[in-house]
């Protein structure tokens, strides 16, 4: 069935200050350093309140708004790295009249199809986030748009520079301002308050000036902040949800169990499980040469994982990338005669990589990128996480209730994976992906075929 794209009206767009506090300046670690150029993340959660009036809910997100950033304020802030500088700095200040631009919307798509499973046209959800202007001196840390659907209810935008914060910030970031709007008078939690000291991040080998090297190399050698060019979305690209209920993955831990042969080393944790499951799909869907290479990455949080450990609040990037850019499709594409061999070899794979998530490790995943991708032959399939099923971001109710689908809209730029847990609190994943027509009723297919083995 064809749809009319809906339109998408900005109506205005404001500025949300903190209340009055004081400067802040907040130097990159290498952990935010390894980001520095990748596209932003825009996150789009949509909750249905039909009785809801937009000035009702402008107000309330504004003001709660304002009042989360007294805790968060480098998200009011800039990001900074003039020429004079060793390195880039988030900075927050007053005398500049730092604020959180807000975009307020209004549309007439239906929220109902557009929290759907089924496919739909990727391009249609890009006007429902921002954007974050970036320049070679200065970036926006955050962007919001709040898009009004008459007697539906509405969407919340973010567009995050991954330079400043990763998943695990943004999730706190969102359900503190979930608890500012819905509670109001009550103070945030603990477990919401982000710890702001960068002394914690040690970096014993000189990580941060090999990065900033790198970097340098890759913008004539001149400070610049500018990101790396996002290709054009097609209007074949459709985004489509996939789900794995517990059931489905215990069965599927189980067929590991019984016919893997790597032991106690396994990880057979829901993500990797999901993950694997997802690698085997995509990989088949794809076919060709058995001798082809594969990029397969995804990023872990060390927050608990560093000696020391991190706080759980530390604000900021703490994930560490893992994987392997040249894996052998062949493991997947040959099953020999045994259904299913495939995912075993996909979750041993994860498990080794998994395994491998240590500090010593750290340098080496967060170099190794730089050379893996010059030498990579064009169009070499590429396979990567957004998201976790740990964040809870379905978690974020802003007094309206829980939202009723959450989307991170930019893997369509890179054709990554998302992952989250079910928004029903079933237990089950949430599998995101964008990708061309005829390729999601092959994926389709084996996704919905092989749960089906006995």
């Amino acid at each position: 069935m064809v749809h009319s794209s809906p339109t998408v009206n900005i109506l205005e767009v404001v500025r949300v200050s903190p209340p009055p506090s004081d400067s802040v300046t907040l130097p990159l670690t290498f952990f935010d350093l390894g980001w520095l150029k990748l596209h932003p993340v825009d996150r789009l959660l949509f909750y249905r309140v039909p009785e809801l009036t937009r000035s009702v809910l402008v107000y309330k997100l504004k003001s709660s708004l304002s009042t989360t950033l007294l805790h968060y304020l480098p998200l009011a802030g800039r990001l900074v790295w003039n020429p004079t500088d060793t390195k880039p700095s988030i900075v927050y200040s007053p005398e500049h009249e730092d604020v959180v631009y807000v975009t307020v919307a209004e549309s007439n798509g239906d929220i109902s199809r557009l929290t759907g499973d089924e496919p739909r046209s990727a391009t249609e959800f890009h006007p429902l986030v921002p954007e974050l202007p970036v320049s070679d001196e200065s970036a926006r840390v955050l962007a919001v748009q709040i898009t009004f659907f008459p007697n539906q209810g509405f969407s919340l935008g973010l567009t995050a520079h991954h330079a400043v914060l990763d998943g695990k910030t943004t999730a706190m970031f969102l359900k503190a301002w979930a608890h500012n709007c819905k509670q109001e008078q009550d103070p945030l939690p603990y477990d919401l308050i982000p710890s702001m000291d960068r002394t914690v991040v040690q970096d014993p080998t000189g990580l941060e000036t090999k990065l900033l090297n790198r970097w340098l190399s890759a913008s004539n050698n001149k400070p610049s902040l500018k990101l790396f060019p996002s290709k054009e979305i097609g209007a074949d690209i459709v985004r489509v949800t996939y789900r794995l209920t517990r059931e489905n993955i215990q069965k599927l831990r189980e067929r590991v169990e019984t016919e893997s042969r790597s032991g106690p080393e396994l990880r057979l944790s829901t993500f990797v499980i999901t993950y694997a499951y997802v690698i085997t799909c995509l990989v088949k869907a794809r076919g060709g040469d058995t001798k082809r290479r594969v990029c397969i990455g995804f990023a872990s949080d060390f927050r608990s994982r560093l000696n020391p450990p991190l706080p759980s609040t530390y604000f900021g990037n703490c994930i560490v990338g893992a994987g392997d850019f040249d894996a052998k499709a062949e493991a997947i594409l040959e099953e020999g005669g045994e259904e299913g061999k495939g995912f075993i070899s996909a979750v041993e794979s994860l498990s080794e990589w998994v395994n491998g998530l240590c500090p010593e490790n750290i340098e080496k995943s967060m170099l190794s990128p730089f050379e893996a991708f010059k030498r990579m032959e064009p169009g070499r399939q590429m396979i990567s996480v957004a998201g976790s099923t740990r964040l809870g971001i379905y978690g974020s109710d802003f007094g309206w209730g829980k939202p009723v689908k959450v989307e991170i809209v930019t893997i369509d730029k890179d054709m990554s994976v998302s992952l989250s847990e079910n928004g029903d609190g079933s237990g089950g994943v949430e599998i995101g992906l964008c990708l061309t027509k005829d390729d999601v009723e092959l994926f389709g297919s084996l996704f919905s075929r092989r749960l089906t083995f006995k």
